[in-house]
């Protein structure tokens, strides 16, 4: 960052736990670790708007709710994971896709390709809130009309019925609209003619050729646009007009938010966290050493591997990439992310102990927190002792004056082996016999969580130890692809 007057700030948002850093023109430096949410209480609601701007406040001596002055804060760079925990834990907007007649299906069936060809039981990923009606209308390969579109009174009573039941935000996709988008676009103006809300077209998101991917990247695009939106616009607003915003992509660029497309930031906090590892081997003499990253938050992992921090600036980007079963159509450095982190919720399903993608954030939080939240991996790690109860301050509990409630940990535990002993299983029977020797025989619930959360941040790194090993020439980057379901353990 550049000297210029007023201050800057380099801000990493994540799921649970937001990140600041900032250069004054003096030269000073601050930093602040902070919850990415604030914690509700009964007499406010937002009290002090953005927790990182509430924090910008009081790192640079200003009152709660005090506006920036002008000139104060020269830049706020951010990366944030909001679009990519949005996806992971499907908490994203529901969607209304207009397809040809006879695609309806073509979200679920895609290109039949199986990530696992032998596997016994085949596991699919949770899918997108989604609704699907066909259009009349077709084009050629070659872009020539086939049939014209039909754009009459029933589609439009369909399309008010979907909207009516929360399917608001729209997408659609049009066979061979990269070679001719006539349809598209037709299609686009009658619906803001109808006076629906404005649609994403997928020729405007992707230029590839190949319907598949555009549909999934298309979809993907509605579901969380709503969500970055929504987020960087209460940011902006608590930020205030007069202070220049930049949000980190998945490829390592930034970008003012009016230019951004939210399938540009799925890995944005995480590709800061590559260019900033790049950056600590360089100063620290390491320019040609391997590097390889992990970042285990309170709602994802992050991993990804290097030759070298010399291969930055030739490193090849990502333009097609899986993730969570999703085909995304968007320029990604090579970076792999699965939903375990400290807050992925712990459940039992069919006799199956889960570890995410669900994440308990920090409010409520997980069980512990006193705040009505579930159970969680850091649940798991304080009832084994590796995560000291007597070592944590007292910051817990509504008012957040009260210790981790451990006995609430261990009665859920409790209630989750007997749901699991009714079921004629015992969860993380496997995960028993512990290495190090922590928690071993304390509660087998536990450290079949911890094991399930191990394995699937583990299997990230060793993803990418199989496809480039550690030392060896730049090969092609792995994709960054999350999981098609949650890690399991039992």
């Amino acid at each position: 960052m550049s000297a210029a007057p007023g201050w800057s700030f380099a801000i990493d948002r994540g799921g649970t736990f937001t990140d600041i850093v900032g250069w004054g023109p003096d030269g000073r430096q601050l930093v602040r670790k902070l919850l990415s949410q604030p914690v509700r209480s009964a007499n406010a609601d937002r009290p002090n708007g953005d927790p990182a701007v509430a924090a910008l406040r009081e790192l640079l001596d200003l009152r709660p709710g005090q506006p920036l002055p002008a000139g104060l804060v020269r830049e706020v760079r951010l990366g944030t994971t909001v679009a990519t925990n949005a996806l992971l834990e499907r908490q994203v907007a529901p969607v209304l896709l207009l397809v040809n007649r006879g695609l309806a299906d073509l979200p679920w069936i895609g290109d039949q390709h199986r990530p696992d060809l032998f596997a016994l039981q085949l596991l699919r990923p949770d899918p997108l809130p989604l609704r699907v009606l066909e259009v009349e209308g077709r084009l050629g390969a070659d872009g020539r009309e086939l049939e014209p579109l039909q754009l009459d009174g029933a589609l439009a009573e369909r399309i008010g019925q979907a909207c009516a039941e929360g399917f608001t935000s729209l997408a659609v996709v049009l066979l061979h609209s990269t070679r001719n988008p006539a349809h598209e676009r037709a299609l686009a103006a009658w619906l803001a003619r109808q006076g629906w809300p404005q649609a994403l077209l997928s020729h405007q998101l992707s230029s590839q050729p190949r319907l598949v991917p555009r549909l999934h990247t298309t979809l993907v695009e509605a579901a969380i646009r709503p969500v970055l939106q929504g987020y960087l616009q209460r940011f902006q607003t608590d930020l205030g007009a007069g202070t220049r915003l930049q949000v980190m992509t998945s490829s390592g660029s930034l970008q003012p938010p009016e230019r951004l497309h939210a399938k540009d930031t799925i890995l944005s906090g995480p590709a800061g966290g590559l260019l900033g590892a790049v950056a600590a081997a360089r100063q620290a003499g390491l320019a040609a050493a391997p590097i390889l990253g992990f970042d285990m938050g309170g709602t994802s992992t992050d991993v990804f591997h290097l030759a070298a921090a010399s291969d930055l600036e030739g490193l090849e980007r990502r333009r097609e990439t899986e993730i969570d079963g999703l085909r995304v159509q968007a320029a990604m450095l090579p970076i792999h992310t699965v939903a375990a982190g400290g807050g992925s919720v712990l459940q039992l399903r069919d006799g199956r102990l889960l570890v995410g993608p669900r994440s308990a954030g920090s409010d409520p939080g997980p069980l512990c927190y006193r705040r009505g939240g579930p159970l969680t991996v850091t649940d798991a790690n304080l009832l084994l002792g590796r995560l000291p109860a007597e070592a944590l301050p007292s910051l817990f509990g509504p008012q957040g004056d009260q210790p981790a409630d451990e006995l609430s940990v261990r009665q859920a535990f409790e209630r989750l082996a007997g749901a699991a002993a009714s079921q004629g299983r015992q969860p993380g029977r496997q995960a028993v016999a512990d290495p190090s020797g922590e928690g071993a025989g304390k509660d087998p619930g536990a450290a079949g969580g911890l094991r399930a959360a191990a394995a699937g941040s583990t299997a990230a790194a060793a993803s990418l130890g199989a496809s480039q090993p550690v030392g060896s020439p730049p090969a092609e980057p792995p994709a960054a692809a999350a999981p098609s379901m949650p890690a399991a353990a039992g």
